[in-house]
């Protein structure tokens, strides 16, 4: 069992990040593929979604957010944010971090995705659904071509979707009214689609209403376990860094925003109310 401290009780944990509360999805994975190590996760609600906002204003926030967990002692952090990961990883790893601290390191959850997801589909044809930014980066789109050059990608923005799980609103008859339209819209591009891949760690809080109004034939996947077991494979491969990393069972919560509405809002995606820290980046 995970315990919750806000004290420095370990001195290397991995480090998860997330623009508000979606990334507890890929986190919750990740305590269940790594039960042993300590994790510490940080929320940038008061400046959430990033969805919307412009790249530098994204890199700049996520910079903000990485420094913040290297200071708690993370030598690994994990972006468990699309919109981080399209926006602003590559900088970060190409520009940032030979700067702050070249033995850390910064990953995201769409190369993870991207190097699997071709592995899913028999037609070759993948819709991704996922925020403004992550689908006006084309990252999804470029990704998997590097890997499935024979997959044709199609892509839809869900604005409102983020919001909507946020509020908690996904379990109210209102979810279907802002899920339908996004769902025709990506299906109408292709007849041929059998593979929906969630571009967005919220979006699977919204997987009830999504197999609703869905042909059954057509797989919907999420990115929590995959990104899992990819960072279970990294630390494989990588025992310099998983020897650096602390093993105390311990999990700890960090906000920008409310800290109360944050451990409430956090239950819907953990499943019980968590208490957390605050945070200022």
């Amino acid at each position: 069992m995970f315990r919750s401290f806000f004290v420095m009780s370990f001195q290397s944990p991995i480090g998860v990040f997330d623009s508000g509360l979606g990334g507890l999805t890929v986190l919750k994975e990740m305590v269940k593929h790594l039960p042993d190590h300590d994790f510490i996760y940080l929320g940038d609600n008061a400046r959430a979604p990033y969805g919307p906002r412009d790249f530098d204003t994204v890199y700049q926030y996520t910079l903000q957010a990485v420094q913040w967990l290297f200071d708690q002692g993370c030598p690994l952090v994990i972006l468990a944010c699309n919109t981080a990961s399209a926006k602003a990883l590559r900088t970060i790893q190409q520009k940032n971090l030979p700067l702050m601290d070249p033995s850390k390191r910064v990953l995201g959850v769409i190369r993870p995705t991207t190097e699997v997801i071709g592995d899913y589909t028999e037609t070759n044809h993948i819709g991704i659904l996922g925020t403004k930014g992550t689908v006006e980066s084309c990252s999804y789109v470029i990704e998997i071509q590097k890997s499935f050059p024979d997959v044709t990608v199609y892509q839809q923005a869900c604005p409102t979707w983020v919001e909507l799980v946020e509020s908690g609103e996904h379990l109210t008859p209102k979810a279907e009214e802002h899920v339908k339209p996004c769902l025709d819209a990506l299906l109408g591009q292709c007849e041929g689609i059998d593979t929906i891949l969630l571009g967005c760690t919220h979006y699977p809080l919204l997987l009830p209403v999504i197999r609703q109004l869905v042909n059954p034939a057509i797989q919907i996947i999420s990115q929590g376990e995959i990104v899992a077991e990819s960072l279970v494979f990294y630390l494989k491969r990588h025992p310099e860094m998983a020897g650096r990393l602390s093993k105390g069972k311990t999990l700890r919560f960090f906000t920008t925003g409310d800290v109360e509405q944050f451990g409430h809002a956090a239950g819907i995606f953990w499943g019980e109310a968590v208490s957390a820290g605050k945070a200022a980046l």
